[in-house]
C-alpha cells in the first residue's frame, strides 16, 4: 500500500485543544482509519513541525481526502509527502 508522511504544525487553536485533551490526537488517528488510511507511526517532534506521521492510504484521492479533511478544521497545517522505497525506485531506474 502506498505510504506517505505527513509533517504536521498545530495552529495556536490546535495547541488549545491538545492542551486540554491530550487523547485529541488518538481521536484523529482513528478518524484518519475512518477516511480509509492508517496511521501506522506518528512521532512528536522539536524544530520545524510539530508532528511527523507516518500513513498508509490506497492512493493519492485518499491521501488527499485526508489532507483536506483534517486542514479544514483550522487547528493543523500538514505538509504530505509521497513516499517511495528506495527499492522500487532503484528497480524504475
Amino acid at each position: 500500500m502506498p505510504t506517505y508522511i505527513m509533517l504536521a504544525n498545530l495552529t495556536p487553536e490546535g495547541v488549545q485543544t491538545i492542551k486540554n485533551n491530550p487523547q485529541r490526537i488518538h481521536e484523529v488517528n482513528n478518524e484518519v482509519q475512518q477516511l480509509g488510511a492508517t496511521v501506522k507511526a506518528q512521532w512528536v517532534t522539536l524544530g520545524r513541525f510539530d508532528f511527523v506521521n507516518i500513513v498508509e492510504a490506497p492512493d493519492e484521492s485518499t491521501m488527499a481526502r485526508v489532507s483536506l479533511e483534517l486542514s479544514s478544521r483550522g487547528t493543523v497545517s500538514y505538509e504530505t509527502l509521497a513516499a517511495i522505497p528506495v527499492d522500487d525506485f532503484i528497480a524504475s531506474l
